[in-house]
């Protein structure tokens, strides 16, 4: 019985040693930010977001290269100025916008996926574009 009690806690300790470094290697399951911007932002501003996507040609004018936006900004990720332009709703509008109004088509979506059953639309929405932004903070340029 003892010897059965130690080769369970050397297992045990085997165990927390090696799962660490089993978790460290692993990639994360998903990176929301990255199919976001892949489905919805990559056509106009290329996936590298440098400006260069293959719609770019039918834009009346080139989509900024997001990886600069720090360095624009004196080193710092400008994101509640992101944040709302990407949202749409507290952006004074001057003509047309060529950029979707992401955050009224995040809701949309948000109402055709969820239908009946009780959803927070501000958060769904707040959530998708957070996720965005946390990738395109990793996107820029040190």
């Amino acid at each position: 019985m003892r010897a059965n009690w130690t080769s369970m806690a050397i297992a045990a300790a085997l165990a927390l040693c090696v799962a660490p470094s089993v978790l460290a290697q692993s990639k994360p399951a998903s990176d929301f930010g990255k199919r976001e911007f892949e489905g919805n932002c990559a056509s106009c501003h290329g996936m590298n977001a440098k400006g260069n996507g293959p719609l770019v040609e039918m834009l009346r004018k080139s989509p900024p290269d997001l990886t600069l936006l720090a360095k624009a900004n004196g080193g710092v990720f400008p994101m509640a100025r992101l944040y709302d332009v990407i949202d749409g709703q507290n952006v004074p509008s001057h003509g047309s916008r060529d950029m979707p109004i992401w955050g009224r088509d995040y809701k949309i979506q948000a109402a055709e996926h969820y239908m009946d059953m009780p959803y927070d639309p501000e958060a769904y929405t707040r959530a998708r574009i957070l996720a965005l932004l946390e990738y395109l903070n990793r996107l820029q340029v040190k």
